[in-house]
């Protein structure tokens, strides 16, 4: 059942917004990766137990496509997050206005309608085991509730890896 519970929010989420942008080298050859690790000095912005959350839906996706955890792999994965709010671009203006005999005058008042969001931004980088090669990179973004239930937290972060990894490796 929690599993279930997991799809559906996985495929909600996928379904209703998060944004990914991918960029690699083209000249690398993504058949030579086999194994992967983790960056010991990840900083990645997020709080520990969403960081956790992260990792473990990575290390699900990645195995799943036949990648392999390693002590001694192919290639690294750095972590990058931030949160920002998401100002609503939806307002109403108000002006008044007048003019005669050549002179000319007016106000204009701009309401906002609607809240701002919160909205996070994570940042995966892939890059070969000599640590000094980029070759693949997502940005993703995404709305963000901080108020999220651990099981909605969870699965937030399984259909974000999900979509970002759709993409991974590249075709």
């Amino acid at each position: 059942m929690r599993f279930l519970k997991v799809l559906i929010l996985s495929l909600l989420l996928v379904s209703c917004g998060a944004t990914v942008n991918y960029d690699y080298d083209n000249k690398t050859d993504f058949t030579s990766y086999k194994t992967y690790n983790y960056f010991t000095d990840i900083k990645s912005g997020l709080s520990e137990l969403d960081f956790k959350r992260l990792i473990a839906a990575l290390d699900t996706a990645m195995a799943s496509k036949g990648y392999t955890l390693s002590e001694n792999p192919d290639f690294y994965i750095d972590v990058k997050s931030q949160e920002f709010r998401n100002n609503s671009g939806n307002n109403v203006g108000v002006g008044v206005g007048s003019g005669g005999r050549n002179v000319g005058g007016g106000v204009s008042i701009g309401f906002p309608i609607g809240s701002s969001k919160l909205n996070r931004e994570i940042i995966l980088d892939f890059v070969d085991k000599d640590r000094t090669n980029l070759f693949w990179q997502a940005v993703s973004e995404s709305a963000y509730n901080p108020k999220a239930k651990p099981e909605k937290r969870e699965a937030a972060f399984v259909a974000l890896v999900n979509k970002i990894l759709s993409q991974y490796p590249p075709k």
